[in-house]
């Protein structure tokens, strides 16, 4: 079963941006990495697949039904979103944050039963943060906070994760450490995935396909050895680069290259 339908959606801002006519099936269990230049539409397009904008033409399927005729309710308990932001007004602790992924399930004013609470200690083992659980969520570091905010979306028990920039302003451990995580979540669990990721290596690294966006158009859809190519990555980002195999998994493998002719190796 297609687990995520965009049929001919176009989406504009107030300041004229446009998602211009975009089709794609997203097949569950698939890991689809979002790529593309600041401004090409990828934020847009996550927000557009979880409800929280709404297309101005066009229509979206989640599991064969559309997208505006199901409940915020409904939605959530199905797809859970990582933003690239996340702020709290309140001093809470990062297990109290991670208990905000119960919302969806539970009843007008009622709290969290004994079962939700042993899944919040259960979703807080998986993504290795049991330590922090009492610790404030504001005075946790940038890579503490990322995985409580991924625990709480865990937390929702989602067929659909949407991650916006996971590993931005991380360093390269904490995003290694990230998308490991993620994979191993669809690989035992059978998650689907969509992420938007800047780091072109890391999204053929982590991701089976590849949707390259520039302008709100779709210019690639493929594995990372059928988008990230020599000449689109030229043609996309307007950077000079060679595309070599990856000395141990053999995917593409991107080396920038200087722009001054005479630049040599150190």
């Amino acid at each position: 079963m297609i687990g995520l339908q965009i049929r001919q959606v176009s989406f504009s801002y107030f300041d004229g941006f446009i998602l211009n006519d975009i089709s794609l099936s997203i097949g569950a269990g698939e890991t689809v990495g979002l790529l593309g230049p600041n401004g090409s539409g990828k934020t847009t397009l996550i927000k557009l697949a979880c409800g929280i904008l709404k297309p101005n033409h066009g229509e979206i399927w989640l599991d064969g039904t559309r997208l505006s005729q199901l409940s915020r309710r409904f939605i959530a308990q199905r797809i859970a979103v990582v933003p690239q932001q996340f702020h709290v007004s309140f001093a809470f602790t990062a297990a109290e944050i991670v208990t905000l992924g119960r919302i969806p399930f539970l009843k007008a004013f009622a709290e969290e039963s004994e079962a939700d609470r042993r899944l919040v200690t259960e979703v807080l083992e998986l993504v290795g943060i049991s330590e922090l659980r009492e610790r404030r969520f504001d005075e946790l570091s940038g890579g503490e906070r990322q995985k409580v905010i991924l625990a709480m979306a865990l937390a929702q028990e989602p067929k659909l994760l949407l991650l916006d920039e996971p590993t931005a302003h991380l360093d390269i451990s904490h995003q290694v450490e990230m998308l490991e995580l993620v994979r191993k979540l669809n690989a035992e669990r059978g998650l689907t995935v969509i992420a938007a990721i800047h780091d072109l290596n890391l999204a053929s690294l982590y991701f089976d396909r590849l949707i390259l966006l520039k302008g709100g158009r779709v210019l690639a859809d493929g594995t990372p050895s059928q988008v990230l190519t020599e000449q689109m990555i030229s043609e996309v980002f307007s950077a000079s680069v060679r595309v070599e195999p990856h000395p141990a998994t053999g995917v593409p493998h991107i080396v920038v290259m200087p722009k001054s002719g005479d630049a040599e190796p150190q």
